[in-house]
């Protein structure tokens, strides 16, 4: 089976076609689950085989909220074009629950004391200290200054597991959404990005949204604002006192019904495309590590390199579908906390891994196979000549490899091999 899966001449073909091609010439009892069970225990063929089964990982959703600016969602748009004033980049920060928005313009090499300072100016003063907030694990969110204002204030933060940005999906549909108006305004009004953003936000935040069914401003404020299109007169029609108590309390239970509902039809689609999988502390697993376009992930680029590296062993489970993995130290600057759909069972027999302290490299990051101990001796009988051989052993990538070479020529290489090898024969 071996040589039907790892020669040069089969190079790791899949279960079905190994058995295919080995069934004219052999057979034996359970021959196909065999097969099948050596093809699932093959180390390189985990790591370089592309995936053709539903995603891992049924879809997790947070809780729907109470109230108006208690949970909120932020990320950043970067390398936009400089403007005369200086931005380059915008802060997008969202309301979970009406999914108004506000877009801050700033500049990407702005400290994060200035940030803080703007986050406070534009966002607790108007809606007041939030309950937690999602994000990604960019820099200035993980930065210990974020986080202990954060911990001052009282916010929890939530952030997204290793390279899954699914977690901030409701930040990433709006960023897309800001960036195709932004390119509207662009083309039509021309002048820079950072002029026409405030009437950006004006204009997404009074328009309809399809899950709340409602603009973000009349879930926010009750009605939405008035527009040159239809001149609203306000007068008798304004709400005063306690209705307009009761109709915001009564428009926020009508919309976190609407958010169910539109939840509810989303996981419904999403699951349908997805499978459970689960995992228990102790077992290993292997990391996907296949580069996007022009993202390197973990040291990995090209594209002939491996789609998985491991295997690493589960350490906790971290809430429904993350898991906290065992890292060695070359991997120590990445999160160790992955989301399921990035992991995938290693089902191979763990002695014959390699572990990557084990793996010596020179300065050209080329592996060498070099000698470990002479096994044997013989000597191999020529018409006119005799040829002295020793059997070596040798540390192959692909586990313990022995061949026969000439002792002059290991002599003249490897002679502290043959000095070792001499000095136990004589003691025995």
């Amino acid at each position: 089976m071996e040589e039907a899966h790892k020669s040069r001449y089969s190079i790791h073909p899949r279960a079905d076609k190994m058995y295919q091609d080995l069934k004219e010439h052999y057979w034996w009892p359970g021959m196909k689950r065999d097969v099948a069970l050596y093809v699932s225990k093959c180390l390189t063929c985990a790591k370089v085989k592309a995936e053709h089964k539903k995603p891992s990982g049924l879809l997790q959703q947070p809780e729907i909220l109470q109230w108006k600016w208690e949970q909120v969602s932020m990320d950043f748009i970067t390398k936009l074009p400089r403007t005369r004033k200086g931005h380059d980049a915008i802060w997008v920060i969202v309301d979970r629950l009406t999914k108004s928005a506000h877009f801050l313009p700033i500049r990407g090499d702005y400290k994060m004391e200035r940030l803080a300072q703007m986050y406070i100016d534009e966002i607790v003063s108007r809606h007041g200290v939030p309950v937690s907030i999602i994000s990604d694990r960019d820099s200035r969110f993980t930065s210990r200054f974020w986080q202990s204002l954060q911990k001052a204030l009282g916010t929890r933060l939530d952030l997204s597991t290793t390279y899954h940005p699914q977690t901030d999906g409701q930040t990433e549909r709006i960023i897309q959404t800001l960036e195709d108006m932004l390119r509207a305004c662009a083309i039509d009004f021309g002048g820079s990005w950072d002029q026409h953003l405030p009437l950006v936000e004006f204009s997404y935040n009074n328009s309809y949204h399809a899950s709340i069914r409602c603009a973000p401003y009349e879930a926010l404020y009750g009605r939405k604002c008035r527009l040159p299109l239809g001149w609203i007169e306000v007068g008798d029609n304004q709400l005063i006192g306690t209705d307009i108590v009761q109709e915001t309390t009564d428009k926020i239970s009508t919309i976190r019904d609407r958010l169910k509902t539109a939840r509810d039809r989303q996981k419904s689609y999403a699951d349908n495309r997805r499978k459970p999988l689960e995992f228990q502390v102790g077992d290993k697993v292997l990391l996907k590590v296949s580069p996007w376009k022009g993202i390197i992930r973990f040291g990995k680029q090209g594209k002939l390199s491996p789609r998985y590296i491991g295997p690493f062993e589960v350490l906790e489970r971290i809430g429904s579908v993350a898991y906290k993995l065992k890292l060695p130290q070359e991997l120590s600057a990445i999160h160790d906390t992955f989301h399921v759909s990035n992991l995938k069972k290693c089902m191979t027999d763990e002695s014959l891994v390699v572990s990557p302290e084990e793996v010596k490299v020179d300065e050209r990051l080329c592996f060498r196979e070099e000698p470990i101990e002479i096994l044997d001796r013989d000597v191999k009988q020529l018409r006119r000549c005799k040829i002295p051989i020793v059997k070596v052993r040798w540390n192959s990538r692909h586990g313990p490899e022995y061949t026969w070479e000439r002792e002059e020529y290991m002599r003249n290489k490897y002679p502290q091999l043959l000095v070792k090898n001499s000095s136990e024969e004589s003691k025995m």
